[in-house]
């Protein structure tokens, strides 16, 4: 697949442009009087589900590395926006050309040290200036006697996120105006203190149900915070994490069946082989393939 030169290639531009404008007028077309009965059904609420449903195959898609379900699944959720707009368009709300030109407006407005005389020679840079030009733009958008007090700059992180979501951005936004642990050594520190005060209410027997859930909450929250730290996302990562135990199990499962067995048959001792014998055998698939890949021998 080529790649495109947005800024010399007016051919590309012309291209996109009418690719774009052709699925705006499909949804459209969906949406009127003859179209199709569940797209005419369909609110901003009903499309909720399918907004998040089509984000997490997006990621999911990225994970597999293969470009073309990538570049389907990005479709998909494009679609989403596009369906979003048509009904605001219809309600007399605003419409896709309002959200690209705002967008557009606040990628320039955000980004002074490339349009403007602002420097920023780091990432770092970038971000705390991001956050600061945020917190300006919340300070003027919000009604002052309906929410008063100081604005903060946790206010665009959503309640509705996932759990872990919600925690990667929280941090995040206060790494971005200097509020982080100065070393990866501090987290661990804090991570082994949490763990210690959850072990501690366990041992006593007094700790209530509450607190020790949030007890498990800070301990979650330090995880978060460690990801974030080393640049990665908690909740990526714990998807991957999701779908290794998952391959493990199921492999449990296989082999015992294989074997005349049933899991729940076997004892503590006999289902902790099984699964060291699963880890081990994959384990030793991998190093193959590192071997294979690098031309090493075995």
């Amino acid at each position: 697949m080529p790649r495109l030169d947005l800024q010399g290639d007016a051919r590309a531009r012309k291209r996109i442009g009418k690719a774009f404008e052709a699925l705006v007028a499909l949804q459209a077309r969906l949406r009127a009087p003859n179209g199709c009965p569940w797209d005419r059904e369909q609110t901003h609420d009903s499309l909720r589900t399918y907004l998040l449903e089509e984000t997490y195959e997006v990621l999911d898609a990225l994970d597999t590395g293969d470009a073309l379900k990538f570049a389907d699944e990005l479709g998909d959720l494009l679609l989403q926006i596009v369906f979003h707009a048509q009904l605001a368009a219809e309600a007399g709300k605003f419409d896709i050309a309002d959200v690209i030109g705002r967008i557009h407006t606040k990628m320039v407005r955000r980004h002074p040290h490339v349009f403007g005389r602002v420097r920023a020679e780091t990432s770092a840079q970038v971000l705390k200036n991001w956050e600061q030009l945020k917190a300006q733009e919340r300070a003027k958008s919000r009604d002052s006697e309906a929410r008063a007090g100081v604005a903060s700059i946790l206010d665009a992180v959503p309640r509705s996120l996932p759990a872990l979501l919600e925690g990667h951005q929280l941090t995040r936004r206060a790494a971005n105006v200097g509020f982080d642990w100065a070393d990866v050594n501090g987290i661990f520190d804090k991570l082994a203190e949490e763990t210690a005060e959850l072990k501690q209410l366990l041992v006593s027997g007094d700790g209530r149900p509450g607190e020790v859930e949030e007890e498990i909450g800070d301990l979650l929250f330090v995880g978060v915070n460690l990801a974030r730290f080393l640049r990665l996302d908690a909740e990526i990562a714990l998807k991957r994490a999701n779908r290794k135990f998952s391959r493990r199990f199921r492999e449990m499962e296989r082999r015992a069946a294989a074997r005349g067995q049933a899991l729940n048959s076997l004892s503590a001792e006999e289902v902790d082989a099984l699964w060291n014998e699963v880890k081990g055998a994959r384990s030793e698939l991998a190093a193959g393939t590192r071997r294979a890949v690098s031309g090493e021998r075995p």
